[in-house]
């Protein structure tokens, strides 16, 4: 499985309707579950980002629908990144 950092902000909808935002976030859970992805973890920041969100999925493609999805539900703005762990690291800088 490939992972994803996803960190959140709000949208101006998503701030006003923030007490629906743990609803919202099981939500998105089911919705990556039926996609064949796995939230890993899921936190509700402060500072720069309002929440970190990190996804497993089987490739970039199921991810990158998934996060579409996320989007379009104007809740919050996303910026995704992808992730590897030390030997996929690894493995990427060995390669010519």
């Amino acid at each position: 499985m490939a992972t994803f950092i996803a960190l959140l902000d709000y949208t101006d909808q998503g701030i006003r309707n923030i007490e629906d935002s743990p609803h919202r976030a099981d939500q998105f859970s089911r919705l990556a579950e039926k996609a064949g992805a796995r939230i890993v973890a899921q936190y509700w920041t402060i500072g720069s980002h309002d929440g970190v969100l990190v996804l497993e999925a089987p490739n970039d493609e199921v991810a990158a629908s998934i996060f579409l999805s996320l989007g379009a539900a104007g809740n919050v703005r996303t910026t995704t990144l992808r992730a590897f762990e030390w030997a996929e690291a690894q493995g990427l800088i060995q390669k010519p």
